[in-house]
């Protein structure tokens, strides 16, 4: 008897970015908005895609839902061109502005964006998912800033979307709302829905995403879980109260000595010393001053964002 074996193929990546370049016509000549980028997501991630400002982050989006041609490289969702993704309701994007109709209720802006996808149904579902549904009855232009980007979380779930782009998504929103606004997040990719999101607020990325990709002058920089994006910004902070100014100022000096030391920040009777090695530092301060109140704390998400782009724009700006 001869027996035959199957095997599944494996699901495409949710997205997939392969040389991914990007450039705009200048009177200097061709500006590279984005300089081959390899990027894949998986199905299911909550990834938090961060850079400074003219880092790539929106050509890169833009390319993604099929608003702008790659000068090269290829874009793929879910397996497929952005296109037929988008045309069979698999994305869905949340921008920062516009798409709004002023004159019309929250309820009728969600049931014209059900009716573009056959959907007949009741909009309530979709604004109480986004935290809306007290608004149902008022214009859009009674809305404030934020009350109109959970509008436009609503208009995006309509089509059940795979992969849901999120361009700043909680501007304009207050502390409540930002987290009631992630928590459905969180919610949606828990049940298998793969968000990508930009954001200036890296506390948000922080405490919301799986993964970190970090963009700076077009090029990944960085790619990892936020553990692992902190721990490439090398160092730490050890930070210690002396109360004498003399002393904190001799000490000071010394510590300017030591080859491990970055950076010393006076923030009051507390000396902070950016250090790769923490152990030498805590020990000098321990041992050889009358230092207090030591604390040693790991780099958050804003100083490797910080560190690493600036390293990255050094590097490019170098090899030039």
């Amino acid at each position: 008897m001869t027996s035959t074996s199957t095997t599944t193929p494996s699901a495409p990546p949710a997205l997939s970015l392969r040389g991914l370049r990007k450039e705009f016509p200048s009177s200097a000549g061709p500006v590279r908005a984005v300089d081959g980028i390899d990027l894949e997501i998986a199905p299911g991630e909550v990834v938090a895609f961060l850079g400074p400002n003219g880092a790539g982050k929106t050509s890169t989006i833009d390319m993604v839902l099929g608003l702008s041609t790659p000068t090269a490289g290829t874009v793929r969702v879910f397996g497929t061109d952005p296109a037929e993704a988008i045309a069979a309701g698999r994305v869905a994007a949340v921008m920062q502005t516009g798409g709004l109709l002023r004159d019309i209720t929250v309820a009728e802006t969600v049931g014209l964006t059900a009716a573009l996808f056959g959907r007949t149904g009741s909009p309530t579902p979709y604004l109480e998912r986004a935290g809306i549904a007290d608004l149902a009855d008022r214009l859009v232009g009674k809305c404030s800033g934020g009350q109109q980007q959970r509008l436009r979380f609503a208009m995006a779930l309509v089509s059940e979307p795979d992969l849901l782009l999120l361009d700043e998504p909680t501007t304009g929103m207050d502390v409540e709302g930002r987290r009631e606004f992630w928590a459905a997040i969180r919610a949606d990719a828990a049940a298998g829905r793969t968000v990508v999101f930009a954001t200036h607020y890296l506390e948000e990325a922080d405490a919301y995403a799986d993964r970190v990709v970090l963009v700076s002058q077009g090029r990944v920089v960085a790619d990892g879980s936020t553990a692992e994006v902190k721990n490439l910004a090398s160092g730490r902070t050890v930070s210690a109260r002396i109360d004498d100014d003399g002393e904190r100022a001799a000490v000071t000096v010394q510590l300017r000595g030591l080859p491990v030391v970055d950076a010393i920040d006076h923030r009051g009777s507390r000396l902070v010393v950016r250090t790769p090695d923490s152990d030498v530092v805590a020990r000098f301060l321990l041992t050889q001053t009358t230092a207090s109140d030591l604390e040693v704390a790991s780099e958050n998400l804003e100083d490797a964002f910080v560190a690493l782009t600036a390293t990255a724009a050094t590097t490019m700006d170098g090899a030039s």
